[in-house]
């Protein structure tokens, strides 16, 4: 029998979402996932299909997203030799593959009209006919679809197939993101950095230093579990073999020699001049001091924001010690009355 891999987390949202797919999975009819990126849409498909009573069946996963429409009709249903130029040999279709199973679709509100008029059918009949096929086949398929769109707003507006949806929708699942589940962090934390560690050759792994776990916790995590593992699997590559990790990367990409960072930040600090020339001999000249002053205002602003005024979780994210970081936000006027 296959197992399933444990469910992490210990927040109530989490447990409540658990609870949903454990009672939705014995029946086989269409599931909707929503959620946004990173928050493991695809791991709840093979969630409900494992714990539903076609769990040894085919588990077929296809992203709508990921073909154009012109072939996407194709994948799906496949197509009769002579179709099309180059289909020289009969081809199965994913629906086919998933007969007495499940099929996957994610991104399902890329697929275009025609397409989904022919998943309805399938939902509906259990019916299908391959592309340039005449012959009606018989298919038991039990589709989940997953998205991060707003399908019922794009139902209105004649995006997506009102009745469709209304066949997806038997029941939705709405996955909490990584920010509301206060608690969570910590245990995925450890688990990401435990496994980072186990893959690196370390005898065993520390954990985070208070700051560092900090800085974690303070994130928002636009990108929810997918970001934070990458995020933490970072910081245990960048660490020191079995002592706690004191330092982290909320972003990657920040760097005070990011050249659009540079190259806004100038402008912003002169709101009247044009963009920063990258010619430093042209004939305009450059106020140095108030494009430093500007860039630095900038970054500090930004970090603080990102890590929601939390001066430590600030200073580790910016690579600064405590106490220079507080310098640097008395020198601009940016401390308030109560944290001088």
């Amino acid at each position: 029998m296959i197992e399933l891999a444990a469910p992490i987390g210990r927040s109530q949202p989490f447990l409540d979402y658990l609870d949903h797919l454990s009672r939705i999975a014995p029946l086989q009819r269409p599931v909707l996932i929503i959620g946004e990126r990173g928050t493991g849409k695809e791991s709840a498909a093979s969630r409900l299909h494992f714990l539903s009573g076609v769990w040894d069946g085919p588990h077929v996963k296809l992203n709508c997203a990921a073909l154009p429409d012109s072939l996407l009709e194709d994948e799906l249903f496949g197509h009769e030799a002579g179709a099309f130029t180059g289909a020289q040999r009969r081809r199965i279709g994913r629906f086919e593959l998933a007969n007495n199973g499940t099929l996957f679709l994610d991104e399902i509100a890329n697929a275009p009209m025609a397409v989904q008029e022919k998943i309805l059918r399938v939902i509906e009949y259990g019916e299908l006919e391959r592309v340039g096929g005449s012959e009606t086949i018989k298919v038991n398929v039990r589709v989940i679809g997953a998205t991060n769109a707003d399908l019922p707003r794009m139902a209105q507006e004649g995006k997506f197939r009102e009745d469709l949806l209304d066949r997806l929708a038997f029941d939705v699942v709405t996955l909490p993101p990584l920010r509301h589940r206060q608690g969570d962090i910590p245990v995925l934390a450890d688990h990401f950095g435990r496994a980072m560690a186990h893959e690196l050759g370390w005898t065993k792994f520390d954990g985070f230093t208070a700051p560092c776990m900090a800085a974690l916790e303070a994130h928002d995590w636009p990108g929810n579990i997918r970001e934070l593992k990458n995020v933490v699997e970072r910081a245990v590559a960048h660490g020191v073999a079995n002592k706690p990790v004191a330092r982290i990367a909320l972003d990657p990409f920040a760097s005070p020699y990011r050249p659009a960072m540079r190259n806004n930040a100038a402008a912003e600090s002169r709101p009247n001049a044009g963009p920063v020339p990258t010619d430093t001999t042209a004939h305009q000249p450059i106020d140095f001091a108030a494009t430093v002053e500007g860039f630095e205002r900038r970054l500090l602003a930004e970090a603080m924001a990102a890590n929601r005024h939390n001066q430590r979780a600030t200073a580790l994210h910016l690579g600064l010690g405590y106490h220079q970081l507080r310098n640097l936000l008395r020198k601009y006027d940016m401390l308030k009355k109560d944290q001088e």
